[in-house]
């Protein structure tokens, strides 16, 4: 019996990542000189194409020069990065995703000097370091329902404060829930606000589904990439699960005794990509068959 492959619908480029690409292909075809502050989205191949063309990749807003077009990362940047292009006099495109700037819309409405802003999130990713920037007040981060059980204890005096309560949108929708019911229960004069993208939760929840269907699940994307990463955690606990960046990884991973194998693919992956997996994930199982 052949081994089947099911790809998830939900698989590849979301709306934010598209649009930010978009963006910046579009400024290249036009010929106009452009950079970008850190990589546009976490996809090595993506990054490659766009360096071939001529796009800089710059890792700190000092880097940036008068008469080259900076175009701002889809995970956005601190505060206080916009205020120092501006005042070098740099022109910038903002290619944030419309769910994160509503994030920092939600951060600059509600918090206070004396508010506390809590982020469920991983601390070292440009996406939480905007939020915490535009905060008025303290904040701070953490990354699963043990970390912010810790959080609370350390900390009696959040019991007195307003607290604010947000997510990286591209946070795992399981723990999400378990910080949400603890934080509903603690502080019930708080605010909390359920950020992550409902794009993420979809693709999150159709990978589990299809995990528990399949011998094995294979998840595309870049090794830095959060929501790709989350993907594999959401998947491994049904079945072996491989992340890859390119289809020539494949070729490493033992696909005997697979029957039923799930493939979704991280928001930062482009099509193109998948389909050259789903392509020699085909070879594969047919140079299987003809060896049986």
């Amino acid at each position: 019996m052949s081994a089947t492959v099911t790809l998830a619908k939900t698989a590849g480029f979301c709306y934010g990542v598209d649009r930010a690409v978009t963006m910046l292909y579009d400024l290249v075809e036009r010929g106009t000189p452009v950079c970008t502050l850190g990589p546009i989205i976490h996809n090595p191949q993506v990054i490659d194409d766009l360096r071939q063309r001529g796009v800089a990749i710059l890792e700190k807003a000092e880097d940036a020069l008068p008469g080259t077009q900076v175009v701002i990362r889809a995970h956005g940047v601190p505060k206080q990065v916009f205020d120092l292009l501006e005042s070098r006099g740099v022109d910038y495109v903002d290619a944030t995703c419309p769910y994160v700037l509503k994030i920092h819309r939600i951060v600059e409405r509600h918090t206070t000097p004396d508010t506390v802003l809590l982020i469920a999130g991983d601390e070292t990713h440009p996406e939480v370091q905007g939020f915490r920037s535009r905060s008025k007040g303290a904040s701070f981060v953490f990354n699963s329902p043990e970390e912010f059980r810790r959080l609370t204890q350390e900390h009696p005096e959040f019991s007195e404060k307003e607290l604010i309560l947000v997510a990286q949108t591209t946070f795992s929708v399981l723990s999400w829930k378990k910080i949400y019911e603890n934080f509903q229960k603690l502080y019930t004069n708080s605010k909390s606000f359920d950020t992550i993208c409902k794009a993420t939760q979809n693709r999150q929840i159709e990978a589990e589904t299809l995990a528990k269907q399949s011998d094995c699940m294979i998840v595309i994307g870049g090794r830095f990439s959060s929501n790709t990463e989350k993907l594999r955690q959401v998947c491994e606990p049904f079945c072996p699960t491989y992340l890859v960046e390119r289809a020539a990884e494949l070729r490493e991973i033992d696909f005997s005794g697979c029957r039923s194998i799930g493939v979704t693919a991280g928001a930062s992956t482009p099509a193109g990509i998948i389909k050259e997996v789903l392509f020699t994930m085909s070879e594969i199982i047919n140079e299987n068959e003809t060896k049986t």
